[in-house]
């Protein structure tokens, strides 16, 4: 038997109101790299369900940009560490190098992928230039008094190199190595967001809060001029060329991406994101990177939801819309099958829940009135009735139509947090630490009092099972308003963490606190195997293939164990599956495969073969 990672459905990148994201994609235009979390994700552009994580950064991640050869990428955190790592193999790193005592907000290669500048926040210095392969100076970034916010190298020799930042300071060095040569503080009146040297090297621009755009020669630093007054309407965040040097494209708060003809010196297209007349704050466009390399003039902007934009010169809709989760995934459920279309449901910190479909690792965010905090609970009605129920720290329990895949609007209010949620028949249990509260089409229908403090809650047809803070277990017979209560299982000295039935009900397995698994009989609560302890810390989530000869288990440890009831002794393992946590496993694709989410935000597959 064996278990390997079939694909990584990828995190949307980390966005922060107010402050740009950097956005780059690699010399052909085939994969975008950008931070997310403590991860940095290198993405195929024509194939966004490909992508390759990286994670041994310590802090979040705050920046990632290709060398020009396509063969490393260079990252920063918020720790003021920059990482170099080969993006072509197994993405070994081959340089750790502490650049400021703040946050790395920018990275910058020179041509021929010797030397990086990296800028950001600090109490000695805003910015560093150093040598790739091992971290020596190779200039001083001065002439800032604040953070620096974007850095470009020119790619052409004489090399120059531009950086500015929160001083409202545009700094022009040459090199190698760079020194300072001039400071140019009197255009821009707001913070300056970004920069940027044209591909041909004659030409660099600048764009920040003030919504200006200003010009500059590339090679002597001289200010050529102001472009765009008054276009956008709120702070621009992003700027990037386009590969012939002629056009440029700009990414703003006022939900808009603008592409600029240098010449003209005007806008010669507006893509507006989101609902006309919206003021959403989400749809924000944080920023922007045009990949280089392709025939198809795509260019990706960044909503500050985290949503990726393909526009396309001449279309005002964008082709295509990158949905994903920017925060821990702390819940994961499965919908469909052989008849029906196999999807994914997950929900994360956030309160955003996912719609994944497992044959192409799409996902669709669901709309409309969601939770608006973290989602602890998803579970769907029987096979058919097309409904997925959803509990939140905001204390409501929410219904999701599977087909429209949109909120129906109705939503209940909880007598306390919830602890999880299970679905019988036609039953909906929520668990919270007092007891359970019974729905039935959404209503709520009836309370059940537990005598200990509840913490997971399971269901098979009208049968339930609750765990408790004083580990044990509580089988009771559902009905429309109740619970009555039928069998009591000791399980060990640790809370129960997670509960799962077999699919003919027969088996119950338990997850606890401490990493253990058991499996008993529902009928008489006798013990089937305790003997699966591999697992370091919590069980967060259990699932059994369809046979029932099979459990996948999560845990914080972030590690996957496949376990076999019949060869208690056996298993398979993945270890670090998740960084920082497994929250979510399920059996996909007729028990072929295994589908898990964690505090990574991502969705891996894995492909499980031999399975007896």
């Amino acid at each position: 038997m064996s278990i390997k990672n079939e694909s990584i459905w990828a995190a949307s990148p980390s966005t922060t109101r107010g402050q740009p994201t950097q956005l780059a994609s690699d010399a052909k235009g085939e994969r975008l790299s950008y931070a997310s979390g403590k991860s940095i994700f290198l993405r195929s552009i024509d194939n966004p369900t490909v992508a390759k994580q990286y994670t041994e950064h310590k802090a979040l991640t705050t920046v990632a940009r290709f060398s020009p050869s396509g063969a490393y990428v260079a990252s920063g955190d918020a720790a003021g560490t920059v990482r170099v790592w080969d993006c072509l193999g197994e993405g070994l790193t081959k340089g750790e190098y502490f650049i400021t005592s703040g946050r790395i907000n920018d990275l910058a290669w020179d041509g021929d992928s010797q030397r990086i500048i990296a800028v950001g926040d600090g109490k000695q210095r805003y910015g560093h230039c150093i040598t790739a392969d091992s971290g020596n100076s190779v200039g001083e970034i001065a002439g800032h008094t604040q953070a620096i916010n974007s850095v470009s190298i020119r790619q052409q020799r004489p090399l120059r190199a531009a950086a500015a930042g929160d001083d409202k300071t545009l700094v022009f060095y040459h090199g190698a190595p760079f020194k300072f040569n001039t400071s140019l503080k009197d255009n821009h009146i707001n913070y300056i967001y970004g920069v940027g040297f044209s591909p041909d090297g004659s030409t660099l621009v600048s764009v920040g809060g003030d919504r200006r755009i200003w010009l500059y020669d590339g090679k002597t630093g001289e200010a050529k001029g102001q472009i765009g007054e008054g276009e956008h309407k709120g702070s621009i965040f992003g700027v990037s060329w386009s590969n012939d040097s002629r056009k440029f494209v700009t990414a703003s708060a006022d939900r808009t991406v603008k592409l600029w003809d240098v010449e003209a010196g005007k806008a010669v297209q507006t893509w507006a994101l989101g609902e006309e007349g919206s003021s959403n704050v989400q749809n924000q466009q944080v920023g922007v990177v045009w990949p280089h390399g392709r025939s198809d003039g795509l260019i990706v902007s960044l909503s500050l939801s985290g949503d990726l934009n393909y526009l396309v010169e001449g279309s005002q809709t964008p082709r295509q819309v990158v949905h994903g989760h920017q925060k821990n995934i702390t819940s994961l459920t499965h919908f469909g099958g052989d008849s029906d279309k196999e999807t994914l449901w997950t929900g994360s910190f956030e309160g955003r829940v996912c719609s994944w479909d497992v044959a192409t690792g799409t996902a669709d965010e669901v709309d409309g009135a969601g939770h608006g905090s973290y989602v602890c609970g998803l579970a769907p009605t029987s096979e058919g009735s097309g409904r997925v129920y959803s509990v939140g720290w905001d204390d409501t329990i929410r219904s999701v139509d599977i087909s429209a895949k949109t909120y129906t609007g109705s939503s209940s209010k909880l007598s306390g947090q919830p602890k999880g949620i299970a679905v019988g028949d036609s039953t909906v249990l929520v668990a919270n630490s007092e007891g359970v509260e019974i729905f039935q089409d959404g209503k709520k229908s009836g309370d059940f009092t537990s005598k200990s403090a509840l913490t997971a809650v399971a269901a098979h047809g009208t049968t339930a099972a609750l765990g408790t803070e004083d580990s044990s277990i509580q089988i009771c017979t559902v009905s429309s308003s109740s619970l009555t209560p039928k069998t009591d299982i000791k399980v060990s000295r640790n809370p129960i963490s997670v509960l799962a039935f077999s699919p003919d009900g027969s088996l119950l397995a338990v997850g606890d606190s401490r990493g253990r698994v058991l499996v008993f009989k529902v009928a008489d609560g006798s013990l089937v195997t305790d003997r699966w302890t591999a697992h370091t810390a919590r069980i967060t989530s259990l699932a059994w293939n369809k046979a029932g000869t099979h459990i996948v288990s999560g845990a914080l440890d972030t590690n996957i164990f496949v376990w076999s009831l019949a060869k208690p002794g056996d298993w398979l393992q993945v270890t670090n599956a998740h960084k920082e946590g497994v929250n979510g496993v399920s059996w996909i694709e007729g028990d072929r495969k295994i589908a898990s989410a964690g505090a990574d935000a991502t969705v891996k597959v894995w492909v499980v073969e031999g399975l007896e």
